[in-house]
């Protein structure tokens, strides 16, 4: 990832009683009997009921316990790929505020504790964007909010192909020429985490992007497949394979049913398994533990790196919330983050291909169960946010 004199040409971009009223009502004697069997009735009923619901709520309290990699008491390990289209529980802003209530947390929730931002030790973003999480619409912003602060944000060329991890020489050679970039600035590429402490260079302010797994593997399919953005690939590398007509006329549904290779083949055995088809790699880093697909132990490391490196992990599904996370833990660079995005937001949606993003039934489940750790980490960082969230506005909810 050298930022030699080849590729060190720097684009500077300036970017959510009822009041029962009791009445007394005569009954005849002979119904007496009746109603005292059916309260008898009830009581049972309600007590099975009641001896059932609470045995699967301590069963969920268990799963909800923090594990070694999460001091937050959301980890999101109780999630499957089964439950991951379920809107009403902990993964919504308002199941993650009723789960922390519930439970006695929110009273003592302190923001300050849930903010890395005062762990850098250099004023300097490092923003390693998420292929297709909407990543060029944040650079963009950052840039339009450099003109309205005061700082750069610089990013590499695009190069014609890279590996999916980098060497140690690499990793090294980026943290020096970022570095030299100075104070005050922040630095956008699609790169994995990089340690720069274990460089000998002081921690930057980490942030990102996320997005639904499964959503994110089908935008980047049509995305590579749309005519311009291809010829635009093939003018970057020459060498680049030129595809047919069917290549372009495949549906997702179709591409994944018939398990057509490299593509659409979402296997930890597979060795493509590129890094435009998961997060878990871009967060957990260059080791070649990294590189394993829908991994346990991947992504644990990566959800260890986002509670401890970085500052926000964001998402535009939930665009309100994250703006507001980023106003109030990384303030120098974000302040005023949703008035600049809000007053002019057709300048900061760009870089969308339609497509159909809908699923047949067995595609679905391959997906769900070959991305089952990746929806893993997607819940847990949505469960951070929210609780970053929650932890500044609970007056106000």
């Amino acid at each position: 990832m050298s930022l030699n004199a080849e590729r060190s040409y720097k684009m500077k971009l300036r970017d959510v009683e009822n009041a029962f009223k009791y009445r007394r009502i005569p009954y005849p004697k002979r119904s007496v009997e009746l109603i005292a069997l059916l309260a008898i009735s009830c009581t049972f009923f309600l007590f099975m009921h009641t001896n059932k619901l609470n045995s699967r709520l301590k069963e969920m309290e268990v799963k909800l316990q923090p594990s070694e990699f999460s001091a937050l008491g959301l980890t999101g390990n109780h999630i499957s790929g089964h439950d991951a289209g379920k809107h009403d529980d902990i993964n919504t802003l308002h199941g993650t505020y009723q789960y922390l209530k519930s439970t006695g947390q929110l009273e003592n929730l302190d923001a300050s504790q849930l903010n890395n931002t005062p762990k850098a030790e250099r004023d300097f973003i490092f923003y390693n964007r998420l292929e297709k999480t909407g990543s060029q619409s944040m650079t963009r912003l950052l840039k339009h909010l450099g003109d309205l602060h005061g700082f750069s944000t610089f990013r590499n060329i695009v190069r014609p192909s890279r590996p999916m991890t980098d060497s140690d020489e690499d990793e090294r050679d980026l943290v020096d020429q970022l570095f030299e970039l100075g104070e005050y600035g922040a630095y956008v590429e699609h790169a994995n985490w990089v340690n720069f402490t274990k460089h000998g260079s002081p921690r930057p302010i980490y942030m990102n992007m996320i997005r639904d797994p499964i959503q994110k593997v089908i935008s980047a399919y049509y995305y590579q497949r749309h005519p311009l953005i291809f010829a635009q690939s093939l003018m970057r590398n020459p060498k680049k394979r030129i595809q047919t007509k069917k290549y372009f006329d495949t549906t997702f549904n179709d591409c994944v049913r018939n398990r057509e290779p490299p593509y659409c083949v979402f296997d930890a055995h597979n060795p493509f398994n590129g890094d435009w088809r998961r997060f878990s790699l871009h967060l957990c880093g260059n080791s070649e533990i990294c590189t394993h697909f829908n991994s346990e132990t991947t992504t644990q490391i990566a959800k260890m790196n986002v509670e401890r490196e970085y500052a926000v992990v964001g998402s535009w599904e939930d665009t309100n919330v994250t703006l507001a996370v980023l106003e109030a833990y990384i303030p120098r660079y974000f302040a005023n983050a949703r008035s600049v995005y809000y007053s002019t937001t057709e300048k900061f949606t760009i870089n969308s291909v339609s497509h159909d993003t809908h699923l047949e039934k067995d595609v679905e489940e391959y997906l769900r169960s070959s991305f089952s750790f990746e929806y893993e980490l997607y819940y847990f960082i949505k469960q951070r946010l929210y609780k970053q969230y929650i932890a500044v506005y609970k007056d106000e909810l």
